[in-house]
């Protein structure tokens, strides 16, 4: 009997200890939320899917730098080039959906490649979350400043006499500029060779050595090339002359009307982020671009700040999609 009384008294005990528990649980809960640490709480990792000193990678630290600086965040910048800047946007679809790995994406590599590419490691819509649009900029034909060609009629007329004898460069096969280049191709009628760089830097040192005759990128991209009068501009591809380079006529006054083509950039991270945390990003990079210092900065560099919401700018990634999914399809342009 003593033995039995020994184990009600211990089993009531224990039934008290549980019933105490389970009653002071819900007022535990929120202090343990509380406790948790805010985000971010370590270096946020940005991806940038191109070499360094190209227009996204500009972008991105003017942009990246602004938003540390005025949060107390440290943000690093990872330079994660190739396969026209499908491997960094894979690297961010396929990185812990925490908010510590996104990418710097653009129009090629979020609107353009998912037509282009017979198989993309990562599906744009189901494998990464929106946070904002950055800025976009018109695309620059550039020439070496030795070129005899002045004019976009010199280029053109070039282009007639001996199909596919001039060549251009581009950042990259499935870049906007490669597709803006193919559908003028389509609309002057003219057949160009298309020259593919895995980034900016040597795709300018062989147009200014001669080894190239022509280069289509953002104007942030050649700019410091075309000021420096390394390069001159031949045309924009923005439906006005842009005030950086008022010289520089546009594709559309120099004869082929309604002709526009622009990159855009803009902020992405892996599906699943959590909501608060997008909205903090989202806030943090809208506020940056905003700012003065930054917008005459990019404006210095050929690019116009463009700040959205995130399901502003996921709607327009999708339209985009369908756009210059048009264009690859008549340009007949593929990539294995």
């Amino acid at each position: 009997m003593p033995i039995i009384r020994t184990r009600r008294a211990a089993s009531r005990r224990l039934f008290i200890a549980v019933a105490a528990f389970a009653a002071s649980a819900p007022l535990l809960a929120p202090i343990s939320a509380s406790a948790q640490t805010a985000y971010p709480s370590r270096p946020i990792r940005l991806i940038v899917p191109f070499p360094a000193g190209g227009g996204t990678d500009l972008i991105a630290r003017e942009v990246a730098n602004k938003v540390a600086t005025s949060n107390g965040w440290s943000i690093v910048i990872d330079n994660k080039p190739g396969s026209g800047g499908n491997l960094g946007v894979d690297a961010a679809a396929k990185a812990a959906p925490d908010g510590y790995t996104l990418a710097l994406g653009q129009t090629s590599n979020l609107a353009i490649n998912p037509t282009l590419y017979a198989k993309l490691p990562y599906n744009v819509e189901k494998d990464l979350t929106p946070v904002g649009l950055v800025a976009s900029a018109p695309l620059v034909l550039v020439v070496s400043s030795e070129s005899p060609y002045k004019t976009l009629a010199d280029v053109v007329a070039a282009a007639k006499a001996k199909p596919e004898a001039l060549n251009y460069a581009s950042s990259g096969s499935g870049t906007v500029a490669h597709l803006a280049t193919e559908l003028f191709q389509k609309t002057a009628n003219v057949r160009f060779t298309h020259v593919p760089y895995k980034g900016a830097a040597q795709g300018s040192t062989d147009l200014i050595g001669g080894q190239i005759q022509m280069y289509m990128s953002s104007i942030p991209t050649l700019i410091g090339h075309i000021k420096s009068g390394k390069m001159r501009p031949i045309v924009v591809t923005s439906l006005k002359r842009t005030t950086d380079l008022p010289d520089a006529p546009t594709v559309d006054e120099s004869g082929f009307k309604g002709f526009e083509a622009a990159t855009w950039f803009g902020v992405v991270g892996p599906a699943g982020l959590p909501k608060d945390v997008v909205a903090k990003l989202n806030a943090a990079f809208n506020k940056a671009v905003e700012d003065p210092e930054v917008k005459r900065k990019l404006a210095a560099q050929g690019a116009e700040v463009r700040g959205s919401t995130p399901e502003a700018f996921g709607a327009y990634i999708r339209s985009e999609t369908v756009r210059w999914g048009k264009v690859v399809k008549e340009s007949g342009a593929k990539v294995d």
